[in-house]
C-alpha cells in the first residue's frame, strides 16, 4: 500500500502484466436487444432453480431421517448438508459462468454491480431470475414432498432460539463477506493472467467459501448468505416464523457484498489510491 501511495505521488505506475476489462455501462439498456443476455437470465433462473431443489430438499431429508433432532449419527448431518450447498454451487458456477457469470446469487450480482462489472439493467433481472428460479426449486420440492416439507420447516432461515438479531444479522454480513470476496479473488484477471490454471479452477474456491460459511452459520441462520434461496424458502413456506426475521436475510448479505466490494476494488486492488495518482497527474481534469 505505501508503494502504491508512493508511485500514485508521482503520477506513475509500472506497466501492468494483465488487462483489466473497461467498467461496465452504468444503466446498460442496450444488452436488451441481445439474445446473449436473455440466454444469460434463463441461466440464472435454471442455475438458482437447481441449486434450490438440491439444497432445500438435502436439508428436509436430513430432519426427516433424525427427526428434526440435531444428531449427527442419523442422515447426512451438518457437514452432508454444507456439502450440499458448496457442492451445488461448486457445479452450477463452472456449468454457467461462461453464460451469465454463474451469479447464483443477488449478493453476489449486487456486489458485481458496486464495482461496476454488470450494468444496472442486468443487475436488476439477475436478482428477479435468482429470486425466481428459487421459488420454483422450492415449490418443487414441495411438490414431491409435501408431507416432509411441511413437517420440517421447508428449509427456510430462521434465527435459532437463543441467539439476538444482532448475532444472526452479523453472521450473514460476515458469511456473505467470505463467499463474494472470494468471488472477486477468484476471477481477479490480474491472478487470471499470472496463474494459467486459476480460470479452471475458479468455482472450486467459491463452492468450498459457501461450504465452509456453512459450517460456521447453520447452527445460528440456518445460512442465507443468499437472499434469493432464503426468499424462495420463505414464499414457498409462507408461516410467520419464516418471515420474522426475513430482513435479515437481505440486509445482512448486501451489507457484506458491500463490504467485500469496496475491500477488493479500493484497498487489495488499491483503486482509490490509482484514482488519486490520475488526478494528480492530470490537474486540469
Amino acid at each position: 500500500m505505501a508503494k502504491d501511495l508512493e508511485e500514485a505521488e508521482h503520477g506513475a505506475f509500472p506497466p501492468k502484466d494483465y488487462q483489466d476489462p473497461p467498467p461496465a455501462p452504468f444503466f446498460g439498456a442496450m444488452e436488451l436487444r441481445k439474445w446473449s443476455f436473455y440466454r444469460a437470465l434463463i441461466a440464472e433462473f435454471t442455475a438458482t432453480l437447481l441449486f434450490l431443489y438440491v439444497t432445500v430438499l438435502t436439508v428436509i431429508g436430513y430432519k426427516s431421517q433424525s427427526n428434526g433432532l440435531a444428531d449427527a449419527g442419523n442422515g447426512v448431518g451438518f457437514h452432508g448438508i454444507a456439502w450440499a450447498f458448496g457442492g451445488m454451487i461448486f457445479v452450477l458456477v463452472y456449468c454457467t459462468a461462461g453464460i451469465s457469470g454463474g451469479h447464483i446469487n443477488p449478493a453476489v450480482t449486487f456486489g458485481l454491480f458496486l464495482a461496476r462489472k454488470v450494468s444496472v439493467v442486468r443487475a436488476v433481472l439477475y436478482m428477479v431470475a435468482q429470486c425466481a428460479g428459487a421459488i420454483s426449486g422450492v415449490g418443487l420440492v414441495k411438490a414431491f414432498n409435501e408431507a416432509h416439507y411441511s413437517k420440517y420447516g421447508g428449509g427456510a432461515n430462521t434465527l435459532t432460539d437463543g441467539y439476538s438479531k444482532g448475532a444472526g444479522l452479523g453472521a450473514e454480513i460476515v458469511g456473505t463477506f467470505i463467499l463474494v470476496y472470494t468471488v472477486f479473488s477468484a476471477t481477479d484477471p490480474k491472478r487470471r493472467a499470472r496463474d494459467s490454471y486459476v480460470p479452471i479452477l475458479a468455482p472450486l474456491p467459491i463452492g468450498f467459501a459457501v461450504f465452509v460459511v456453512h459450517l460456521a452459520t447453520i447452527p445460528i441462520t440456518g445460512t442465507g448468505i443468499n437472499p434469493a434461496r432464503s426468499l424462495g424458502a420463505a414464499v414457498s413456506y409462507n408461516e410467520k416464523k419464516a418471515w420474522d426475521d426475513h430482513w435479515m436475510f437481505w440486509v445482512g448479505p448486501f451489507i457484506g457484498a458491500a463490504l467485500a466490494a469496496f475491500y477488493h476494488q479500493f484497498i487489495l486492488r488499491a483503486g482509490a489510491v490509482k484514482a488519486l495518482g490520475s488526478f494528480k497527474s492530470n490537474p486540469t481534469v
